[in-house]
């Protein structure tokens, strides 16, 4: 009965106290009021006990539990039911920057870095439920894949359609940081961060790196920058035959890694460098870390008074003492 109740006054169970001291008292008075009478002997009289003599005591218990009862009403049993509610204070306007070029088709990780990176910003994008995402895809141009949404649904089909042969191929890295900008420059978000992924250096574009991180500081956007690949020799496509599919050949994997710390240091971002699937996938938990979304959480509590029916408790067993002294035990008062 008493699961989950918690008591406002619970002072008020001190009172108890006098139950036993009522008790002692009852006892002695029923001493003090009980006559003797002696005798020399009682074999001439027929000895019968009354039952109700003897279950008299039941309209001091009576009394007795009624007054349990009103004092656990006056300690306000009560339930409880906490429910909360979130609201972001400070959301975060991110934009992921892609390179989708032919490289990116190379092998160092697994199955291929493209794929190996579309695995793990799935999983980022995932964990940002209180940001909105955009994406944006670069090879020897740029579009927008999908603008900044707070639908994590559809960043995550847009980023499942991220594929080699979406633009020509090439390294436009100025246009795809320049394009991932103006996404952003018009958001109100209190922050705004591009993450930048290539594994080459810029082989395309009329827009220079250094102009595109110009702009990202003019906006007060952030961009991390990611150089992929692993250290030394690649399986990298070096040529496509006439079916479509590619052949691999051993490269030197080439990343501007200055150009890329140039960029992140100018916008107040961070580098990374990927080598392998692992490092991948902690680079963008230490983004998700450095980046962190203020929340702020209401708490309701709502009470659920359950002192009635201990009241109504009380009520009906000083009721039943009154009848039953006033009817079945009335000629014993």
């Amino acid at each position: 009965m008493l699961e989950g109740i918690q008591f406002a006054n619970p002072q008020f169970f001190w009172l108890l106290l006098v139950l036993p001291l009522t008790i002692a008292w009852y006892v002695w008075k029923r001493k003090k009021q009980t006559a003797a009478l002696r005798m020399s002997s009682v074999n001439g009289f027929k000895v019968s006990s009354s039952f109700l003599a003897k279950v008299r005591p039941l309209l001091f218990v009576l009394r007795l539990l009624a007054l349990a009862a009103f004092i656990t009403a006056m300690a306000r049993p009560q339930s409880s039911d906490v429910s909360s509610k979130t609201k972001t204070t400070n959301g975060i306007d991110i934009v992921m920057a892609i390179d989708v070029s032919s490289s990116m088709l190379a092998r160092d990780l697994k199955p291929n870095r493209l794929q190996a990176l579309k695995r793990v910003a799935a999983d980022f994008i995932e964990e940002r439920p209180s940001d909105r995402i955009g994406l944006v895809v670069y090879g020897g141009e740029s579009f927008t894949k999908t603008p900044i949404t707070s639908d994590k649904s559809i960043a995550l089909r847009a980023l499942e359609d991220v594929n080699y042969g979406l633009v020509e191929d090439g390294t436009a890295i100025g246009s795809g940081l320049a394009t991932a900008v103006n996404r952003l420059k018009d958001s109100k978000a209190k922050s705004k961060v591009i993450i930048l992924l290539t594994d080459g250096v810029k082989t395309a574009g009329s827009i220079e790196p250094e102009d595109a991180a110009e702009l990202a500081v003019a906006f007060g956007i952030k961009v991390y920058t990611i150089g992929i690949g692993s250290n030394g020799m690649a399986q990298t496509p070096i040529a496509q035959n006439p079916n479509g599919s590619f052949r691999y050949g051993m490269r030197k994997v080439e990343i501007d890694e200055d150009l890329l710390k140039n960029i992140a240091d100018r916008t107040g971002g961070q580098y990374f460098r990927a080598t392998n699937n692992a490092s991948l996938a902690n680079i963008y938990d230490d983004i998700n870390k450095l980046e962190k979304t203020e929340i702020e959480e209401f708490k309701y509590t709502n009470f659920d008074e359950k002192f009635r029916p201990f009241v109504l408790l009380g009520l009906g067993l000083l009721l039943l003492e009154f009848l039953l002294r006033n009817t079945v035990f009335r000629s014993f008062i």
